[in-house]
């Protein structure tokens, strides 16, 4: 007679058949997110300023955004518990309160840009106001995480990564030198001088920050409560085979698919851009605007409707990832799969985030200074949570049999270093330009 744990597993020919697009979930969805308003504000300054001698960025960060975001993936499936549960069961609630409290403010400042930078992109293409029209996307991003569950809004999500492509597009339409841009890639001039290792470490923070890991390990265990079938590898381990390698396709894909768009925002303006001497970008609109006159309408309408399509996409992922940390921390309920009522605290994080968001975008803080406090609070929470995932990944009493392979460890802690030195490198920065 069968063991009843095995009854619980999906039968091996319809997991094996699944299309691709329905393996793909946390970690395509984390990866679009990466390259919100805010980020592509911060890939389109790397391209106006220093041209082609930033595409080598793209190429470096990939395997480490690979690595540690593999990890968090992995501490959500195997234990069947988001990042800030398992460190309110293991470690002290000092570090966890103080960690999830500057994440929540890093995230709500970074709605806060992202929402402003959607409003003043739907100005440029169709005029009116854009504080008004901040007011209707951060509403519009309520509704969808609060009233649609989550097996209906993943689909959503999923869609509007398709916003991305307007980047790849944008290549298309404009004169790009490919042999000069593959050469500097490949071998960039590289440089001592502040501004331009101020650049890489933006690079840096954008591409690999906390929300990211929060968000990807939350979403692992929100799928796993969608699937009856499904069990936490800890519990049930004849699940590990497909798991596990779903999440490795998913992962590999989605950080490709967020590295390919930076290549292409930094190729755009550093084709367009920075070659007419146009090297000073503060926001993502001012990139579009600016690319207008240069590379006309038709890149102008591709750029700025990225930063829309996006922006849909970054501020439920800034919003919930916060909502998903607060609740670990706290014991709350937490799932958008369930109604407001059976999760308030949960909603209620929501919900305070993007209102005050929008709120931010009325006010007289400036957005770009607001963004750089953000980097400065993601720069440091980034380095010790990334250390304590990479512990809690490998004590048996969270992984199981399930702890970190030698060549995941290693790529990890290889990450966290890089984090290291950019975070040193930031504050070596603005200490010598203050």
């Amino acid at each position: 007679m069968p063991h009843p744990a095995s009854l619980q597993v999906q039968p091996e020919s319809s997991d094996d058949r699944k299309s691709l697009l329905n393996k793909l979930g946390p970690g395509l969805i984390t990866g679009a997110a990466d390259d919100d308003p805010s980020g592509i504000a911060t890939y389109s300054q790397a391209g106006a300023q220093f041209g082609f001698s930033m595409l080598w960025t793209v190429f470096f960060t990939y395997p480490l955004m690979v690595g540690i975001q593999l990890i968090s993936a992995r501490i959500g499936r195997v234990s069947g518990r988001g990042l800030a549960s398992n460190m309110r069961r293991h470690y002290p609630p000092w570090l966890l309160y103080a960690m999830v409290g500057l994440l929540l403010i890093a995230n709500t400042i970074n709605i806060a840009a992202d929402i402003s930078a959607m409003g003043a992109a739907l100005k440029l293409i169709i005029g009116g106001s854009a504080q008004w029209y901040a007011v209707g996307f951060g509403v519009a991003s309520l509704l969808l995480q609060v009233f649609i569950p989550y097996k209906r809004y993943v689909r959503i999500l999923k869609w509007f990564t398709l916003a991305l492509l307007a980047y790849v597009a944008t290549v298309f339409v404009i004169h790009v030198p490919w042999a000069e841009a593959l050469t500097r890639t490949l071998a960039p001039h590289l440089s001592w001088k502040p501004e331009y290792i101020t650049t890489v470490v933006a690079v840096f923070g954008t591409t690999i920050s906390p929300y990211l890991f929060f968000w990807q390990a939350s979403e692992e265990v929100e799928d796993l409560r969608a699937n009856p079938h499904a069990q936490p590898l800890i519990k049930q381990p004849d699940q590990a085979k497909a798991s596990l390698r779903d999440i490795k396709i998913d992962t590999l894909i989605g950080m490709g698919f967020s590295n390919l768009v930076a290549f292409f925002i930094i190729l755009t303006t550093a084709v367009t851009l920075n070659l007419h001497g146009i090297t000073d970008i503060q926001t993502s609109a001012q990139a579009a605007s600016a690319l207008r006159p240069i590379a006309g309408d038709f890149a102008f309408m591709l750029f700025s409707a990225g930063i829309i399509g996006t922006g849909l996409l970054a501020i439920p992922v800034l919003a919930g990832s916060s909502a998903y940390a607060l609740s670990g921390a706290f014991k709350w309920k937490n799932s958008l799969e369930y109604t407001p009522l059976r999760a308030k605290g949960f909603y209620g994080i929501i919900i305070l985030s993007t209102v005050i968001g929008v709120a931010l975008g009325f006010t007289p803080i400036n957005p770009i200074k607001a963004l750089y406090w953000s980097a400065v609070i993601n720069g440091v929470i980034s380095v010790p949570i990334m250390v304590v995932m990479m512990l809690m990944a490998v004590r048996p009493e969270i992984m199981g049999r399930f702890v970190l392979s030698p060549r995941l460890r290693m790529l990890g802690w290889l990450a966290t270093l890089m984090m290291a030195l950019a975070v040193g490198a930031m504050f070596w920065t603005m200490r010598s330009t203050s």
